[in-house]
């Protein structure tokens, strides 16, 4: 069976790399900064491709749980905002703030993954 070769994640990645090792080296520091802006853009879309359809079932799941309805991500989230817009739902409900919790670190683990305090609370997860 043939293989759908090179995959997106390696299209991605050899982008990257040449932007990092051929092209920003011979830059000035204003276009290397952006360029470096560029790769970091892709490696998000990498992760966001990887990542974001887990992440959002997952975050689905839990909001179906935590408001005692169906729907759409969209439809949930907004109805979670309403909730606690209306203050039916604040800090005081830990599963609220579980879901939140869960959520930012799925979020940041696509966007920063290297973050310092996302790292520290990946670290304090796993010792709990």
């Amino acid at each position: 069976m043939p293989s759908n070769r090179p995959t997106r994640d390696e299209l991605l990645e050899a982008v990257v790399e040449f932007l990092e090792k051929r092209v920003m080296p011979k830059l000035d520091k204003h276009t290397a900064f952006h360029t470096r802006v560029a790769a970091n853009v892709l490696n998000i879309v990498r992760r966001e491709l990887e990542q974001g359809p887990k992440l959002d079932a997952e975050e689905v799941e839990r909001l179906k749980s935590l408001l005692g309805e169906d729907g759409t991500l969209g439809d949930l989230n907004a109805e979670l905002c309403n909730r606690i817009r209306q203050g039916d739902l604040d800090h005081r409900n830990p599963d609220l703030m579980e879901h939140l919790f869960l959520t930012t670190m799925g979020k940041v683990s696509v966007d920063q993954p290297i973050y310092s305090a996302y790292r520290r609370a990946l670290e304090e997860e796993e010792g709990a």
